[in-house]
């Protein structure tokens, strides 16, 4: 028990550690952690998928294409308006289709499904942390990267984990969606979300270039779409009938179980951004 709570400590640390100094180190680190976590990512998802006996997702492929959607983003934050740089990656797409044609596979229409998710519900989510992290003037301007949008999400994720860890512990009573999470309460969730209103608040006294009102909009967004996140490869676990995702963090499982938060969290807050500057 004891060395299980170290190696889960020690992993955490380390995540933390090499994420935000990724982050913060500019938009060569920033590129490269990320792509390397969205091919990894990629990877499990095709793994748990393809062990059912029912899918074969063609994983290379479909890892390539997840990488250079994010590629694609992240150029088209540098220099706006280069839409030209999605061309390959709509081929790579209209291969993982037309492949199947010829490959005799028993369930094409699986294989179709499960690599279309791998780009909609991970490389997608992963890609938009690129418009989370460049802000731009004009549409033919050079934008300027900025780690705070990005590393708030995790920020308001690791809060709000940690407030409706204790919160619930200390209070959680009524359950939240127990058919796929029995831990989750309602109690906990509001507990979270407190936690992650206070960080908002912190986030706003020393990165002014938004409102507290529009922080706390951000925290209260990531937060509940953050849950859902959660809930979403929960069910997905489930269904598979697995508990961890993968074994690549000691004690904290795999990719998905890491950022499964993240893969909701992130496209609604750009949603949520963008709608602010609407207003």
């Amino acid at each position: 028990m004891k060395n299980n709570f170290l190696q889960r400590a020690l992993t955490g640390v380390i995540f933390v550690a090499v994420l935000v100094g990724c982050i913060l180190g500019g938009p060569i680190s920033f590129t490269v952690l990320f792509a390397i976590v969205s091919a990894l990512t990629i990877n499990e998802f095709g793994n748990i998928v393809n062990r059912t006996g029912e899918v074969q997702m063609n994983k290379p492929i479909c890892i390539l294409a997840g990488v250079f959607l994010f590629l694609c983003f992240g150029y088209n934050g540098v220099v706006p308006g280069s839409g030209e740089v999605f061309i390959p990656y709509l081929f790579l797409v209209m291969y993982l289709l037309i492949s199947e044609l010829y490959k005799k596979r028993k369930n094409p229409i699986n294989n179709w499904a499960y690599a279309m998710m791998s780009q909609m519900y991970i490389a997608l989510s992963f890609a938009m942390l690129n418009v989370l992290a460049y802000h731009t003037g004009g549409p033919e301007s050079i934008s300027q990267y900025n780690p705070i949008l990005p590393l708030s999400i995790f920020i308001f994720n690791w809060v709000n984990d940690t407030g409706a860890y204790c919160t619930g512990m200390l209070f959680g009573k009524h359950r939240l969606f127990e058919r796929i999470s029995p831990k989750k309460s309602w109690e906990g969730s509001v507990g979270g979300a407190v936690f992650s209103i206070i960080a908002a608040m912190v986030m706003a006294h020393f990165f002014p270039f938004m409102t507290p009102g529009e922080w706390v909009g951000l925290g209260l967004v990531t937060v509940v779409f953050g849950t859902w996140g959660d809930l979403t490869e929960s069910l997905m676990k489930r269904t598979l009938g697995i508990k961890d995702s993968g074994n690549i963090l000691p004690g904290h499982g795999g990719m998905l179980d890491r950022f499964d938060s993240t893969l909701m969290a992130v496209p609604a807050a750009v949603v949520y951004l963008y709608i602010l500057s609407l207003s």
